[in-house]
């Protein structure tokens, strides 16, 4: 299974959304949610509360 770009959680097979940039590289996405906050919203994982990485203590 593959995971979440932005928040890190597994992606169930048959859902989420991928994003293939110009240069090449793919990013997965479980919701549009995460999908706004990494690329429209420009935010980091670190800092927003609901990510796994933000669970690990990046949070300020």
């Amino acid at each position: 299974m593959a995971k979440c770009s932005f928040c890190r959680h597994s992606i169930e097979q048959g859902t989420g959304l991928m994003f293939v940039r110009k240069d090449g590289s793919v990013l997965n996405f479980c919701s549009s949610k995460c999908e706004k906050n990494m690329l429209k919203l420009g935010r980091t994982s670190r800092y927003v509360k609901w990510t796994k990485d933000f669970e690990k203590g990046g949070g300020k």
